[in-house]
């Protein structure tokens, strides 16, 4: 009888230990209990392996997430769905880019924030953008430099 207690406790003690885990997470995450804050767009030439959930940084502190990634149907660029948190105004002319987390992966859109007395309204769209860089094509050209072009006599 004696074990059976012992297995309870452990088993509640697992579970508080999981459930405030959750909840630090989801804190930490800004997985749903802060507000959704309003939404920009951004278009971009390449967006690599950027994903919805995406950091959204300026000055490298957290201000949003991607929200959407898809393709623009005239202009075949990525239009890019950008939740940014309420309480940050960005200025009208602010610039985005595509950056690499590291050299193992990962991207998240950062915001070099203008100079501009107007702010971004929500819903509207950043305009000057860059987009991703292929860091293994670079890699590989400055291994394998294109070969000089044969001479014809």
């Amino acid at each position: 009888m004696r074990g059976q207690w012992a297995e309870t406790v452990v088993g509640v003690l697992v579970l508080g230990l999981a459930a405030a885990f959750l909840v630090y997470a989801m804190r930490v995450g800004g997985g749903g209990l802060s507000p959704r804050g309003y939404e920009l767009t951004a278009k971009f030439g390449e967006v690599g392996s950027l994903a919805p959930g995406a950091t959204v940084t300026v000055a490298g502190v957290k201000i949003g997430t991607v929200s959407k990634v898809s393709l623009e149907p005239d202009t075949y660029l990525a239009k890019v769905g950008l939740a940014i948190d309420p309480e940050v105004r960005l200025p009208a002319d602010s610039t985005a880019k595509i950056t690499s987390d590291s050299l193992l992966g990962g991207v998240h859109v950062a915001i070099g924030a203008g100079g501009a007395a107007e702010d971004l309204k929500p819903g509207g769209e950043i305009e000057n953008t860059q987009g991703a860089v292929d860091l293994f094509g670079l890699i590989g050209q400055a291994v394998r430099p294109a070969a000089p072009a044969p001479e014809s006599q």
